[in-house]
């Protein structure tokens, strides 16, 4: 067998190479200087203390021992996957609803979708400010509408533990829903028309077409969908910061807001590195598993 001779490369060639690595340079810096070394470095931090000002020390598994042990982080993993069972559905059944009754040539159309949009470009803190009001058990707008029909135990929404993990998952689905809703509108764009009119001659009932049609060709935008809401939600911050802080007794805790405690207000990084790595293997977990189901749910 005749042995294949690399050709050299010419001045000129060699030039454009070098030209080329330099207009990639300043990515390549970005990359391993933002994304490369943290990663390696926070991986570091799990085995080690460090308060940002000191240099690390190398403490082995202290940092494991003590999270694992600890009852309000397993408080925090049990309320993410409890908004998990909220949010993920409630948004999911929501935007589709909203994408389905707006895909059709009506009045005021063009001003629905963007009313349906505007929290998802609104700020979080702002919006959470504005349902705060809302929650108020005393003077807000929900108790005051309940007052009308003669409910005297008027809930306290976000003091109560029972009833606070509820109402910021209601304001989450309703920070959410906008974003999805756009996208499930583009995926109801894309299915052919003729299936319709097809179910139409057949006499199928709008409910029927729905089931039938709609859900089948829309499985892969809703699988995109259930997976960047299960991050999404992973990831659950603002809202719960700024409306209850994670509080009563735990109740509405996140694992972000375990990270942001250890990291910034305990300056314990070791401890904050090792739950973010916890995150990390949860999110990357549920995404396979999603994954792996995706044969089987979705029509390619």
């Amino acid at each position: 067998m005749k042995k294949r001779v690399r050709r050299r490369m010419t001045r000129k060639e060699r030039g454009e190479n070098i030209i080329g690595y330099l207009f990639i340079m300043p990515q390549l810096i970005g990359f391993v200087a933002f994304v490369v070394f943290p990663l390696f470095f926070s991986l570091y931090l799990c085995f080690a203390q460090w308060n940002m000002i000191d240099m690390p020390e190398f403490v082995g598994t202290v940092n494991f021992e003590a999270i694992f042990r600890d009852r309000v982080f397993w408080k925090a993993v049990g309320n993410t996957f409890i908004y998990i069972a909220i949010v993920v559905p409630l948004t999911l059944f929501s935007s589709l609803t909203l994408a389905i009754l707006t895909n059709r040539k009506l009045p005021f159309m063009s001003f629905y979708r963007a009313a349906f949009f505007l929290p998802m470009v609104t700020s979080s803190v702002a919006i959470a400010m504005v349902w705060m009001f809302i929650y108020q058990p005393e003077s807000g707008v929900l108790n005051s509408i309940l007052a009308v029909f003669g409910i005297k135990n008027l809930p306290n929404w976000l003091q109560d533990d029972k009833l606070a993990r509820f109402s910021v998952s209601i304001v989450s689905v309703w920070l959410k829903v906008g974003y999805y809703y756009i996208i499930f509108d583009a995926g109801l764009k894309n299915i052919p028309q003729e299936l319709y009119e097809a179910a139409d001659i057949d006499g199928a009932s709008p409910l029927r077409k729905v089931i039938r049609i709609t859900i089948p060709m829309l499985s892969s935008v809703m699988f995109f969908v259930t997976v960047m809401l299960f991050i999404d939600v992973f990831g659950m911050f603002n809202e719960v910061f700024i409306m209850t802080g994670g509080g009563p007794d735990y109740s509405t805790y996140t694992l972000s807001m375990y990270i942001y405690f250890y990291a910034f207000r305990q300056f314990d990084m070791g401890r904050a590195a090792v739950a973010s790595w916890v995150l990390f293997a949860l999110v990357g977990i549920v995404t396979l598993i999603q994954f792996k189901v995706k044969k089987r749910l979705v029509i390619e």
